[in-house]
């Protein structure tokens, strides 16, 4: 109703709306405001807007990493004050979120308080304090530099960034998710040095494809650590940005008491906590749904982490059990990746490919405008240096210039004519105090006019190069990585292996089985109760070099280089075909996915884990032998030898007390030198004992091993010099040739080297016959076997990364002979490190 002027009274005016017209704007303006103002994230910097403006903000209040923490109550009002207004609740949740360890994989806010747990919401704000945390001031740095643009506040009286800089991808880091209008999206953490190692990689092939990219990605690194069942789900989703992927609980099977077993679960699945946990299994006991569980503690602390322990009572497989809880709890998880973000302001669903390259786009063009902003800043800088120079020389009819000139403006004008400057140099003189300008140094100004010069054309070259930017934002992301890097917490396991457990012991039978661990770190096993077949399953792998008898649901041990014996479950290892003929072969599992190996720590060898524990005969690098007393452990992990310095383990083999007569210990050099002795030289000991000199020499030992029976046969490998074009050299040769000596001496030659080879760079011991394999999987025929123990090896055209006995099935027949094999093959070379070549069990 409108006022009339003329009568003073009152007539209508209304106007007809259309309702569903004005319900659909309406809705539109609040779907648009929710999609890109509160849930989706940008794909640049990875924040949500809310995010955004509480590191912008405490960046500007100066609650840095190296400031005492403040009242978060204060952040929050600061944020709602000036950018955010939309309630202090939503403000302060996403801040509790970024400083929670369990949800982000780096952290941004350093808390200080009750911040939450996984089962628990966080104290209130005016209880609780923060800053930002290291991280989030690499996500903030160059925001002075004109590296981002800023747009208005709310109500137009403030400037915020429209985006961060981002020194390191935080929506890959970090993961995301929320919930929209019409869409929402739901990405997983990755790990930092992972991603920036696909990033450096992109920045020198800009061509790379997904799979090169997922050799530095396999997988999301969750917080919380846990292991990925099956990773079909992944990739799809690094495909097309959907997909979805099981998470599965750490967990093991201990003894909790003397006379009970328990499931002790050391890691949950993402964002999954303990009392949820406890409250599933409490329904599903009521219930009667499950039975045997006789009780359930939390001793999870900050200390000692997660720590679950599930009583089981007596009688009852705790692993059929532990199988049946993964079914029925959320002791396995699944987690939906919809990787939806704003790019250019708009909402995608981005695979990881595009991922990448929005984050590289927007980290090229922050480092471009930055650099840009240092090049005006120097070459302004310099300008008036070389103006402070000029005056410099005659400060004295400088002074006397601007004390004779009536005002500013005579004194600008008078200067200018006399020494040919300009107005901004001019300026910059007249406004500098008189003692300042009289204490001025040529020398010092001379110094700082070179190194602006220096300044200005490296600059230059950044911005007019696009490969030099690239090289810098490179080493940028490296020194990122090693700053805020960490190891991978989360185990990647295949498909096969995941299907295999998900199965469980109620359907799987405690079969005897074979665990095998191949020459490049890859470790399965085989279910056959009459043994090991004659040959292995024609497919591409490398060779097999320990074996282990254990049972599908029992245990086995890993001895590693730092001489650990590590347990380790059969049951999680890709179960393989027992036939020679099976036509399709899954891939087996890496060591380091299945056991946590530390830095340069590799498996050696596999043993099974009897009630005293394994009897075990190891060399190490120095020469030094012992025989292990078959004593067992409580712990996860336990040493077997006492190493000194920086000695490793280089090879073991299982050998009980009663075969210490009749076995043989071999050692061999990598000058040549083998010695072999009795195993009855060597007298047990306990587990921390350091052992016993095996063999005398200058030279690392590059091969121990156990030999039983007279038909045993030596492979050796020598390799070229540096320099040299030749192609390496094998001999074979009967291990009677070589006579048995004492311990603690220095043996005899085994092979004698060409003037091009400059040592061995490969050896075995073992029974015949004698087989080897190439890294890719290729069987390659030995030469014939020679009668002189200290004779040349004979050249082969191609290089083998491991020998090993036909009877231990490790390797199949050869295909091919080897006059058809490539001739251009490098000489022989020491096994590769594990992931740099296909391995054992890779599928074809």
């Amino acid at each position: 109703m409108a006022r009339s002027t003329a009568d003073d009274e009152f007539t209508e005016n209304i106007i007809d709306v259309d309702v569903s017209s004005e319900m659909e704007n309406s809705y539109l303006e609040y779907a648009y405001s929710v999609i890109y103002s509160r849930a989706l994230p940008d794909a640049r910097d990875g924040l949500k807007p809310v995010q955004r403006r509480i590191l912008y903000t405490m960046g500007d209040m100066g609650v840095r990493p190296d400031r005492p923490h403040v009242k978060s109550a204060r952040v929050v009002g600061q944020v709602m004050g000036q950018l955010h207004p939309h309630g202090d609740s939503a403000i302060y949740d996403a801040l509790v979120r970024m400083a929670q360890p369990w949800a982000m994989r780096l952290p941004l806010i350093d808390g200080h308080g009750n911040f939450g747990a996984l089962d628990a919401g966080p104290a209130a704000m005016r209880y609780t304090e923060c800053r930002m945390s290291p991280a989030a001031g690499a996500m903030i740095a160059g925001l002075d530099e004109d590296t981002v643009d800023f747009v208005p506040n709310y109500d137009g009286k403030e400037t915020e960034p429209a985006v961060l800089p981002a020194a390191f991808p935080n929506l890959l880091v970090n993961g995301a998710s929320g919930i929209a209008v019409g869409m929402a999206t739901n990405m997983p953490p990755h790990n930092l040095v992972e991603v920036i190692a696909a990033l450096r990689h992109m920045l020198d092939h800009p061509d790379a494809d997904l799979a090169t990219i997922m050799r530095f990605i396999p997988g999301p690194d969750l917080p919380t650590g846990g292991r990925i069942i099956g990773l079909e789900g992944i990739r799809d989703a690094y495909r097309t940005g959907r997909g979805t992927f099981r998470i599965r609980a750490t967990s093991t099977i201990e003894r909790v008491s003397p006379r009970r077993q328990g499931i002790v679960v050391t890691a949950l699945p993402y964002m999954v906590g303990p009392e949820k946990i406890i409250d599933q299994l409490k329904t599903l006991v009521q219930s009667k749904k499950i039975s045997g569980i006789a009780d359930v503690k939390d001793l999870t602390d900050l200390a000692n982490g997660t720590r679950l322990v599930i009583e089981v009572k007596n009688g009852i497989n705790a692993e059929a059990m532990l199988q049946r809880l993964y079914k029925l709890t959320k002791l396995e998880d699944t987690f939906g990746i919809n990787n939806v973000a704003l790019v250019d302001g708009q909402p995608r669903t981005l695979g990881l490919m595009e991922l990448l390259q929005v984050y590289l786009e927007h980290r090229l063009d922050v480092t471009l405008r930055r650099t840009r902003f240092q090049l005006r800043k120097a070459t302004d800088r310099l300008h008036l240096v070389e103006g402070l120079l000029i005056a410099i020389l005659d400060i004295d009819d400088v002074i006397a210039i601007i004390r004779s000139s009536e005002d500013v403006a005579e004194a600008r004008t008078r200067l200018m004519e006399a020494f040919e400057l300009d107005e901004i140099q001019t300026n910059y003189i007249l406004d500098m105090q008189l003692r300042r300008l009289t204490r001025l140094s040529r020398i010092e100004l001379e110094s700082e006019r070179d190194d602006l010069k220096a300044e200005i054309d490296r600059l230059t070259l950044i911005v007019t190069d696009d490969r030099r930017l690239r090289k810098v934002v490179s080493q940028e992301l490296a020194a990122i990585a090693k700053s805020y890097g960490t190891p991978r917490r989360t185990v990647l396991m295949g498909s096969s292996g995941a299907a295999e457990s998900a199965a469980g012991p109620l359907e799987v039978p405690d079969d005897p089985t074979w665990v095998l661990l191949s020459a490049t770190g890859r470790i399965a096993r085989i279910d056959t109760p009459d043994g090991l077949p004659a040959t292995g399953p024609r497919a591409r792998h490398d060779v097999i070099v320990s074996t282990a008898r254990t049972t599908a649901r029992g245990e086995f041990a890993v001895l590693t280089s730092a001489g650990r014996l590590i347990r380790a479950r059969a049951i999680d290892l890709v179960n393989l075909p027992a036939t020679a003929t099976a036509p399709s072969l899954t891939g087996g599992t890496p060591v380091a996915e299945l056991v946590m190996l530390n830095k340069g720590e590799r498996a050696i060898a596999v043993s099974g884990l009897p009630d005293q524990g394994p009897a075990l005969a190891l060399g190490t690098r120095d020469g030094i032998v012992k025989r292990v007393n078959p004593e067992i452990s409580g712990q996860d992990w336990w040493e077997v030898i006492t190493l000194k310095g920086d000695d490793e383990v280089v090879g073991a083999a299982e050998l009980d007390v009663d075969d210490g007569e009749r076995a043989q210990l071999c050692f061999i050099t990598e000058s040549a030198s083998l010695l072999h002795f009795s195993a009855s030289l060597v007298r047990p000991q306990g587990r921390k004992g350091s052992g016993v000199a095996g063999i005398r020499s200058a030279s690392p030992v590059i091969f121990f091993g156990v030999v039983t029976g007279d038909d045993a046969v030596v492979v050796t490998g020598a390799d070229d010099a540096p320099g040299a074009q030749g192609s390496g050299s094998v001999k074979v040769t009967g291990l009677d040739l070589f006579p048995a000596k004492g311990r603690a001496t220095g043996g005899v030659r085994c092979h004698r080297f060409l003037r091009s080879e400059s040592g061995l760079a490969l050896a075995w011991a073992g029974p015949r016959p004698a087989v080897a394999g190439t890294a890719t999987g290729r069987p390659v025929e030995l030469p014939a076997e020679n009668d002189r123990r200290d004779g040349s090896g004979d050249q082969i055209p191609t290089p083998i990364t491991g020998v090993a006995s036909r009877l231990a099935g490790a390797i199949p027949e050869p295909e091919t002979s080897p006059a058809a094999l490539p001739t251009d093959a490098r000489p022989l070379i020491d096994p590769p490190e594990r992931g740099d070549q296909p391995g054992l069990f890779d599928e074809s």
